[in-house]
């Protein structure tokens, strides 16, 4: 029998309290409550760039809800089908989301395809969105992983560790063979402390004038993508006993943890070369306009030349002085573009972005480079 530490994490004797003839689930509520902190710091950052933060609430109007049937799909689908599926006990169980089972990368896939719709519907830089919500994401989960504490769920392997988990005998999901008394691994802190260290690193990122340009355009969601995976990887592999879907004999969560790593590391590249191709596009659109079109100054010396030119067909002669003095004012002329086209204010790069294509100022909206509130140097409020 292992010894019991007198620093175990004991589980709470109750997931819920009645509110009348309702059951309020404290599962349900640290779900709420991570969701609510998502939207603020959503918001936060959203604002903090100039754009409009109350998109944020429309874009969670649905991906609420999408995410909740996109995550209740993968438990049952991917986590466990052979319980669901097996009995009509486990079909009738399938609603009943108060008693857990939630896959987060379910509810991320489908939360993320409402959040694409929303942005088409607005015309919102997906990739801007994406870089406000990664590190709100991570905080959402952090809080979320809570209710498994309350539920006595989706704990690890027995450990003799200092914090280990006080798990009920009496629970249903307390392992059998194992004596009373026995701690177990608390996943459900490991994985939220993890998220809320990915979730500062990525906001730090973005702040730093160093690194700042190096996570926008969507690179931040790409960087949870990776920090996300490895966490949960680790935590399937090395720790959680929980039943799961099998494949190779290895628990079905670790391939799609290692899927969302590779996910985010050619995002991550893909976002890059996209980035620089953008930009480039830009930086050379405004020469080539010029080029083709000129400005008008530039049209009112081409068109006094060739006035010229029609008006005086042969050389200029000395019996003709009237020809050298018309010449001779396209000096004037060229003296006036040059000088009016430095009085001219350059397009800020928005501008140039319409010009080398009508999406362009949504593209951009995403690169701290061309935002009017630049991360990397202004500070950012989240």
């Amino acid at each position: 029998m292992l010894v019991s530490p007198t620093l175990s994490i004991p589980s709470p004797g109750w997931s819920g309290f009645s509110l009348g003839p309702f059951e309020v689930h404290a599962y349900a509520l640290c779900i709420l409550l991570g969701m609510a902190a998502a939207i603020a710091i959503t918001t936060r950052r959203m604002d903090a760039r100039g754009q409009d933060g109350d998109f944020v609430m429309d874009a969670a109007l649905l991906a609420i809800p999408l995410g909740i049937i996109g995550a209740r799909f993968y438990h049952v689908v991917i986590t466990d089908p052979g319980y669901y599926f097996g009995s009509a006990e486990g079909l009738m169980e399938i609603p009943q989301l108060w008693k857990g089972g939630l896959g987060i990368m379910g509810g991320v896939a489908f939360g993320a395809l409402a959040v694409w719709i929303m942005c088409r519907v607005r015309g919102t830089s997906y990739a801007l969105f994406a870089d406000c919500v990664a590190p709100a994401l991570l905080v959402a989960q952090a809080l979320g992983r809570w209710g498994n504490w309350f539920n006595q769920e989706l704990f690890g392997r027995a450990t003799t560790l200092p914090w280990g988990l006080e798990i009920a005998p009496t629970s249903p999901n307390f392992p059998d063979g194992l004596p009373a008394g026995t701690l177990f691994h608390p996943t459900f802190l490991y994985e939220s402390l993890w998220n809320l260290l990915g979730a500062a690193l990525i906001i730090w990122l973005g702040r730093s004038r160093r690194t700042a340009h190096r996570v926008d355009g969507g690179r931040s969601m790409a960087l949870y993508l990776i920090w996300y995976g490895t966490g949960r990887m680790l935590i399937e592999i090395f720790l959680r006993i929980d039943p799961s879907a099998m494949f190779l004999g290895v628990r079905i969560h670790v391939f799609t943890a290692a899927a969302l790593i590779v996910v985010g590391l050619l995002l991550y590249a893909w976002l890059s070369r996209r980035k620089a191709a953008v930009l480039g596009s830009v930086a050379e659109h405004p020469a080539s306009t010029r080029a083709a079109n000129g400005s008008g100054s530039h049209r009112a010396v081409a068109a006094a030349r060739q006035s010229e030119a029609a008006a005086a067909p042969g050389a200029e002669t000395a019996s003709e002085p009237w020809r050298g003095a018309r010449i001779n004012r396209l000096p004037d002329l060229e003296r006036a573009d040059r000088t009016a086209a430095a009085a001219e204010p350059e397009p800020d790069s928005a501008e140039l972005g319409e010009q080398a294509d009508p999406s362009g100022d949504v593209r951009l909206q995403a690169f701290v480079e061309t935002r009017a509130a630049d991360p990397s140097r202004q500070p950012v409020r989240g």
